[in-house]
């Protein structure tokens, strides 16, 4: 349900407004908003000199469904994917009651930037991570559903993928609440929207071509065969093909099963870099010892050279003597 324009500019705030809770009293100030959706505002806000995210809504029911899988999240043991819960309230404005929630606030570098900024190279990194989350996750009934770069953040202190929302998680079984049509099977012809754990791994496989196109591209024609092309136009994705082909069709059935392929892939890749690395050393070395060779084997053709012209003329000075 969209929040209607009233209920809107109530949750709109500037810079600088104080929102207090009406049950627990604490108080927080805003610094700036961090984002806005279809049943709220997130802001990030100080209190006791701390930083948080704070999410105010006129959609109690939306609220509390976030914050119970907030609440869930941090049950899940192995996983760090949502941001952790702190405390929900209720914010009385202009003679309306507000419901809010207070979360962590994750410090880091956007999904795609952090990719653009670091390399490539780091997508299989930050992906193993990923399905490591995921697989917590769906362990525990749950399907993450809107997963895709803006909802990601790479931290800035250890380079951990962290989750800044979590208003798509669904429970499996049920129609995935909410959804962004490049990382949605359904979209591509390649699936339903119904929230089992392919539709996230699908996702996944989403997220890695699209740190190599970061600009995207739209669905023209069949689905699958125009993700096929382009994950063939880029020699960045070609070691990642096999896996992404699995993801795109479905045929992984569980986020362990990608991640192990996942794994034994960057352990190719890493085996074959030592491998290119050791060869070349090893052709380095060979012509750093034929070189010695080569300057020795000059030196003595000079010195033979020189006897030899020394003794033809040491004879000539002779035989003008006699």
């Amino acid at each position: 349900m969209m929040m209607n324009n009233t209920l809107r500019n109530l949750c709109k705030l500037p810079p600088g407004s104080i929102i207090t809770g009406k049950w627990n009293k604490n108080h927080y100030t805003i610094i700036k908003e961090l984002g806005c959706g279809a049943n709220g505002f997130v802001y990030l806000v100080e209190s006791k000199n701390r930083h948080y995210a704070l999410k105010l809504s006129d959609n109690g029911t939306s609220i509390i469904s976030e914050m119970n899988i907030l609440k869930s999240f941090s049950k899940v043991q192995g996983s760090t994917l949502g941001p952790s819960f702190l405390e929900a309230d209720d914010f009385m404005t202009k003679g309306k009651q507000l419901p809010f929630y207070v979360m962590e606030y994750i410090h880091g570098h956007d999904f795609l930037y952090f990719i653009e900024k670091k390399g490539f190279s780091w997508i299989g990194v930050l992906a193993l991570q990923l399905l490591t989350s995921l697989s917590a996750l769906h362990a525990n009934g749950w399907v993450f559903g809107d997963l895709k770069p803006e909802n990601l953040i790479v931290t800035s202190q250890d380079y951990k993928v962290r989750c800044v929302d979590v208003g798509g998680t669904t429970l499996i079984g049920r129609s995935v609440k909410e959804f962004t049509e490049f990382f949605d099977r359904g979209y591509w012809g390649l699936g339903s929207r119904k929230a089992d754990l392919q539709y996230d791994l699908f996702a996944v496989a989403m997220i890695i071509i699209n740190s190599a196109y970061p600009a995207r591209f739209q669905k023209k024609g069949e689905g699958y065969s125009q993700l096929t092309d382009v994950i063939k136009q880029k020699k960045e994705l070609q070691p990642y093909r096999k896996m992404l082909d699995k993801a795109l069709l479905g045929k992984y059935d569980s986020a362990l099963r990608m991640r192990e392929d996942l794994v034994v892939l960057l352990s190719d890749q890493k085996h074959s870099k030592k491998k290119t690395s050791s060869q070349g050393t090893t052709r380095q070395a060979r012509r750093s010892q034929r070189q010695p060779k080569k300057k020795k084997g000059g030196f003595v053709e000079t010195f033979l050279v020189v006897a030899v012209i020394s003794i033809i003329y040491v004879l000539y000075i002779y035989e003008q003597l006699l």
